[in-house]
């Protein structure tokens, strides 16, 4: 769902940052040669999570959710020279590709992939984040977070995204639609929840920023 006109987002595009070359071939090889092209982070929402990266400094991010690793080279410019990005996913597919545009950036070596589940990959985990960025299944996401918490600290950033879910959390409820409800009870969690404090952003999908108290 566009939540404002095309020509507003084209305008709020125009005075935002420019988007960096690569990620403009990632976009368009994206949708190429990938299923659901749309999934994508793309141009805004891109440099959004680039600017919030650059001024957390973060040493160590962790993603849920890489697809074709736009996101994680946007999260990626924020790194100290030093930090390290930890990025899950399940589709083996999509790896190389990742890795290749990784490798090009000049963050490749600064980038880990992880392939299987998060929920088993998390806990094996030694870093503690500064920066979290949840984007996968989105029935998973409350134990996404939960597991993500326990590799946090008081300070880190916690980003969730689509949580508007294409405007579906303020429509009538489809009986048949089994994400919906879930966003609904996150989001409700996050508000309540006294162990962060948050923020939900009308950004592309909708984009929760959570701090950990």
């Amino acid at each position: 769902m566009h939540f404002l006109s095309e020509v507003l987002e084209t305008y709020i595009q125009e005075h935002s940052e420019a988007e960096p070359k690569l990620l403009q071939e990632l976009t368009r090889e994206t949708h190429l040669k990938v299923v659901r092209p749309r999934m994508i982070t793309g141009h805004f929402q891109g440099r959004v999570l680039s600017i919030l990266s650059k001024l957390i400094n973060p040493k160590y991010i962790l993603e849920i959710g890489t697809y074709t690793g736009y996101s994680a080279l946007c999260l990626a410019e924020g790194l100290r020279k030093t930090g390290m990005l930890h990025t899950i996913d399940i589709n083996p597919e999509l790896t190389d590709m990742q890795r290749r545009y990784f490798d090009q950036s000049g963050f490749g070596e600064q980038i880990v992939q992880h392939l299987g589940d998060a929920l088993e990959i998390i806990p094996r985990l030694e870093q503690v984040f500064d920066l979290v960025f949840i984007d996968a299944e989105k029935l998973s996401y409350d134990a996404y977070f939960e597991a993500v918490l326990q590799r946090t600290t008081s300070g880190s950033i916690i980003l969730s995204d689509n949580v508007l879910w294409s405007g579906k959390v303020v429509t009538p409820l489809d009986p048949k639609d089994k994400v919906t409800p879930i966003l609904l009870n996150y989001n409700r969690k996050l508000k309540e929840d006294p162990r962060v404090e948050t923020v939900l952003l009308p950004i592309r999908d909708g984009l929760t920023l959570c701090r950990v108290r």
